[in-house]
């Protein structure tokens, strides 16, 4: 879960019953925590194992990002270990502000009605990368964008991976957050918002009637829809028509948020890591991974910020599994797995014959990444040359092969000419 209002969708509330022993503190507007200092404005978003709150820091006079963990022991221990991991960042001798990292500025217990809740307090920022492709249409960004935001991405990676020894271990477009949001009007500062500091009369518990709100809202949407013939989806939705859209009011400097899931080097937690379409095969194949796998889904996003497409989304077949369909895709882009690399992993024999073909998938359809960049996504024959000499080192099926974060900041494609400063 995010800092921002980019992880909880604004359509899928996240429910009434969440709120009950052990799950979520239900918060309103002008609630106050850590003896005052913090007081709750609105609610930016949710995740499975929290709520996160604009909020009025007191003592700073800054608006922060209020991380509020469900109560049950699962969702503190998760807390607990996402705290050590900030923690260590912030303890860094090189100060993580610069560093394209999060910040994490305080954490305490809060105790309610559904127990104890652990909360962190986070710097506040802007939408996702996730946003920022829909807010384009899935349309893809003009390159020079696509760089100034790999070279922040890459930033952060190199600062944990070789400062700090931390795999991230859930890269992906939702996890990394501008520093501003894409509409100054919701931004609390750019926007002359007044801070709420005492609980506005008659509110009653807004994390619960937020959702009421939203869905009859929605149902008033469906309703003007079907009067007008529009689309559900525009109306309402404060979406800027496609002409309005200009990407260089952006400000696309951005920040790796999210440590729920990352591990020091020496000290992995899990094996199965990863969202799916952000996932390394060495993953699938349970063969062990180290930072590389941070580097492998940094591509898969690079990828989708320049096309406005997944690079990688697989689907479970007629007699085969999302796993194997994953590993053919990246086959029929990347060329035939090594034998060795597709035969050592713990679960190998499951995908792979002892030749290192696919047992259930005999047909591929190579479609190489500079192919597919000129032929789907009509880039001109030079950009998608150098995008993919860029991008397939680190689609490399060797894990050792892969480039780090610190080799790919002095790469040619990310140092072109025509690359805006950001």
């Amino acid at each position: 879960m995010s800092c921002s209002s980019s992880s909880g969708s604004e359509e899928d509330g996240e429910g009434f019953d969440s709120y009950r022993k052990g799950g979520y503190h239900a918060v309103r507007v002008g609630d106050q925590f850590a003896g005052g200092r913090y007081i709750a404005q609105r609610k930016l978003g949710w995740g499975h194992f929290s709520t996160v709150w604009l909020a009025y820091d007191t003592n700073t006079s800054a608006y922060v990002a209020l991380k509020i963990q469900k109560s049950a022991a699962l969702f503190v221990q998760a807390a607990r270990h996402e705290i050590e991991i900030l923690s260590s960042i912030a303890d860094g001798t090189t100060p993580s502000n610069s560093k394209c990292v999060a910040q994490l500025i305080d954490h305490f217990k809060h105790t309610g009605p559904n127990g104890q809740h652990l909360c962190m307090v986070l710097e506040f920022l802007g939408d996702s990368l996730l946003r920022l492709t829909k807010h384009f249409h899935y349309e893809g960004l003009p390159l020079n964008r696509v760089r100034d935001i790999c070279k922040c991405i890459l930033i952060g990676l190199d600062y944990l991976h070789r400062e700090h020894c931390i795999i991230h271990t859930d890269l992906k477009p939702e996890n990394i957050l501008l520093v501003s949001t894409i509409d100054p009007a919701k931004d609390p500062v750019r926007s002359g918002h007044t801070p709420v500091l005492e609980r506005p009369e008659g509110n009653i518990n807004s994390g619960v009637t937020s959702l009421i709100e939203k869905r009859l809202k929605r149902r008033a949407r469906r309703a003007v829809a079907k009067i007008s013939g529009r689309s559900d989806s525009i109306i309402g939705t404060g979406e800027a028509p496609k002409s309005d859209r200009n990407i260089d009011a952006i400000d696309v400097r951005c920040k790796i948020v999210d440590f729920g899931n990352a591990c020091w080097a020496d000290k992995k937690i899990a094996v199965e890591i990863q969202t799916r379409q952000y996932r390394a095969p060495e993953v699938i194949l349970q063969a062990g991974y180290s930072f590389s796998v941070d580097m492998w889904s940094f591509a898969c996003i690079a990828f989708e910020l320049a096309t406005g497409d997944m690079l990688f989304t697989p689907k479970v077949g007629e007699g085969f599994s999302e796993d194997e369909d994953h590993l053919a895709l990246m086959m029929e882009l990347l060329g035939k797995m090594p034998r060795k690399i597709a035969t050592t992993g713990a679960k190998s024999k499951d995908f792979f014959d002892r030749h290192g073909d696919l047992k259930r998938i005999r047909r591929l359809k190579f479609w190489p990444l500079n192919k597919l960049l000129v032929d789907r996504y009509k880039f001109s024959g030079n950009d998608a040359h150098e995008f993919s000499e860029f991008l397939l080192p680190l689609l490399d099926f060797a894990p050792e092969k892969r480039p780090t974060a610190q080799q790919c900041l002095q790469h040619p494609w990310l140092n072109c000419k025509d690359s805006t400063p950001s």
